[in-house]
């Protein structure tokens, strides 16, 4: 069915399907194609949008792009690499800026701004969302400023004459609150209609499932996530519980009595049509010593195979009659290089090598992999699902193993080279936002563990900063009242480093025990270090539910470092964060008092020997540590 669309050209970003899930949210059909594609692709097309991405345009090895799309009379709004692109193809020049942006930012209109059709209703100063170290240093012919940052001069720019315009920013994450406006203003100079709503997203994916399920029944994968059970609902209600199957594996990386809590939830929704499998000792020996993380998610994802073939075996099902169904959503195919121009920035384990000869052989159902995270709650509670199942907090299929930071004890000279020149970066970074008293008794070091980032959509895998304000008895470090300053300070340290990644502050050390004796120490995912995990993490999260910050915060995650005093301790992370589409968070500003409560409990556990809490948001650290 041909209709009016708003084309997003993909060049690799983290947020390029993001943009077009915009478009869709406010009522605009809107599709993604390659840089390269041919202009028969953007017939319907009454507007284009060039996407962020992770090359930069002097680069040789850059996404291939057809110059011929610039030619369309059709306006053109860059964002990022697009409005570098934009300014390279239109004479101007881009290079390397003297600082970079990651994070938020505050865009201040020019007088041309104050009149130009992208800003109508836009505020004078209004914040924005950065992740950039390339900028545009000279403009492009016939373009003039609408609007500038402290650090980038040139941060929105416009060619009335050739309907182009183009931002440094992204618009299309929620820490760009006027950037829905910014898009409803394109979509009004493009003279798009609004022609696109819920209803048609549901029944285009009812009408897919059961076009690509033809005559076979359909095994899923549930793991209790709000992915696989929304998929596990539209599969029901697609084809029939008699043609469907969950599968939910307990794998020994569950959350505290998680699987039986899952079991019960699906059972009171009338779902009869699934089985629980304990498959928790094989998969702690298919990660056996492993160290490597992205070793480790594959071998999870693939083990997950293992026991698919092995239940389908057991149950007698036969193979060419049943086809294997996962919840994926995009974020998780982009994140894992699935795109064509995207970086890889973490290896789902929808996306093994297993997985992926099963779909080159079409016997995978992903009836999300389109949707965000907020789009498939709104699906689930539109199919009639209760918000204890919907509303649940993200908890991905390997689970707490992810959460669980592996390590042989062992540093090279590589490690052991950043380390110090991490330390030196820490010590240059200028701190002045806190008071008087905070900052006389300020600490600073670097965890010698890393942990990944997104950084310029690229992958990162750097180090950790560490704030200490002080003891104040007892183990227990002085938490300055302001959770903007902490976030000011976790800015300015990721922004300013080459070999920092995360900020994160220390609330507890085990008393007695000096920093001096803190070490990287041998540690493995295995059932004791899962077990030390699920008790920290349910003290967390039954603070949570009890405060009712459970429903404000998007998801928590519970961290267990190798880093301790001795061998069988740890340090735990704490790491809530807000979001709302997964591409981009925040780290949660808990209530203080409740954060010092829950450090208090945790603390009592005997085998931690120090708790953190992570103050990065996403960018340039991701979720998880893994």
């Amino acid at each position: 069915m041909q209709r009016e669309k708003i084309v997003v050209l993909d060049f690799g970003s983290q947020y390029a399907h993001l943009i077009a899930k915009r478009f869709r949210m406010l009522g605009y059909y809107s599709e993604i194609a390659l840089p390269s594609a041919p202009l028969s692709t953007f017939e319907e097309a009454k507007g284009i949008v060039f996407s962020g991405g992770p090359a930069s345009v002097y680069e040789e090895n850059v996404p291939e792009f057809n110059e011929e799309i610039l030619s369309l009379s059709v306006p053109i709004l860059g964002l990022c690499y697009g409005h570098q692109l934009m300014a390279k193809n239109y004479g101007g020049k881009v290079g390397k800026a003297d600082v970079g942006e990651f994070g938020i930012a505050h865009l201040e209109k020019t007088d041309a701004g104050k009149t130009s059709p992208l800003f109508t209703g836009i505020s004078d100063v209004t914040q924005v969302w950065m992740s950039h170290q390339d900028a545009v240093l000279e403009l492009g012919k016939g373009f003039e400023v609408i609007g500038k940052t402290k650090d980038c001069a040139f941060a929105a720019v416009q060619n009335l004459e050739l309907k182009r315009w183009s931002l440094q920013c992204h618009c299309e994450v929620k820490d760009t609150p006027e950037g829905n406006r910014i898009f409803e203003n394109f979509a009004n100079i493009c003279g798009m209609e609004k022609n696109w709503d819920e209803d048609a997203v549901l029944n285009h994916i009812l009408e897919s499932i059961k076009v690509d399920a033809k005559d076979k029944n359909v095994l899923l994968f549930l793991s209790g996530g709000v992915d696989s059970t929304v998929a596990f609902a539209l599969l029901n209600k697609a084809l029939g519980q008699e043609r469907v199957l969950g599968l939910h594996i307990d794998n020994g990386f569950m959350r505290k009595n998680e699987s039986k809590n899952v079991a019960e939830a699906y059972r009171s929704h009338g779902f009869t049509n699934f089985i629980v499998e304990d498959a928790s000792k094989s998969f702690l020996k298919a990660i056996s010593g492993l160290t490597d993380p992205q070793k480790k998610r594959m071998a999870v994802g693939e083990h997950f195979i293992t026991v698919r073939n092995e239940v389908v075996s057991r149950q007698k099902l036969d193979e060419d009659k049943w086809m294997l169904a996962q919840g994926t959503l995009y974020p998780d195919i982009i994140e894992s290089g699935g795109t064509k121009n995207s970086h890889v920035i973490k290896t789902h384990h929808n996306r093994v090598d297993g997985i992926q000869a099963l779909i080159a052989k079409g016997l995978i159902i992903e009836p999300l992999k389109d949707l965000y995270k907020d789009e498939v709650r709104r699906i689930g509670k539109k199919l009639g699902l209760e918000d204890d199942l919907v509303m649940r907090h993200p908890f991905p299929g390997p689970g707490l193993s992810i959460n669980v930071l592996c390590s042989d004890g062992k540093e090279n000279e590589k490690d052991k080279e950043e380390f110090v020149l991490a330390q030196k970066e820490l010590e240059s970074i200028e701190l002045d936002m806190f008071c008087d008293n905070c900052s006389q008794n300020l600490e600073r070091y670097v965890l010698p563990v890393r942990s990944v980032g997104v950084q310029g959509d690229f992958r990162t895998y750097r180090f950790p900063a560490v704030l200490n304000f002080g003891d104040e008895g007892e183990g227990f470090s002085h938490l300055p009242k302001k959770w903007e300053k902490l976030e000011e300070a976790s800015s300015r340290i990721t922004n300013s480093a080459t070999y920092l990644n995360r900020t994160i502050i220390r609330l507890y050390q085990k008393p007695g025990l000096k920093e001096s004796e803190m070490k990287k120490i041998e540690g493995y995912c295995d059932k004791r270090r899962l077990d030390q995990t699920r008790e920290a993490d349910n003290i967390m999260l039954t603070a949570l539910h009890k405060s009712g910050w459970y429903d404000r915060i998007f998801q928590h995650l519970t961290i267990n470092l190798p880093y301790a005093g001795s061998q069988e301790h740890c340090s735990i992370v704490l790491r809530p964060l807000c979001s709302e589409d997964v591409m981009t968070a925040r780290f949660a500003w808990l209530p203080q008092e409740d954060l010092k409560a829950i450090v208090k409990e945790i603390s009592k556990l005997d085998y931690v020997d120090a708790i953190f809490y992570d103050l990065s948001n996403k960018p340039p650290a991701t979720f998880g540590w893994e």
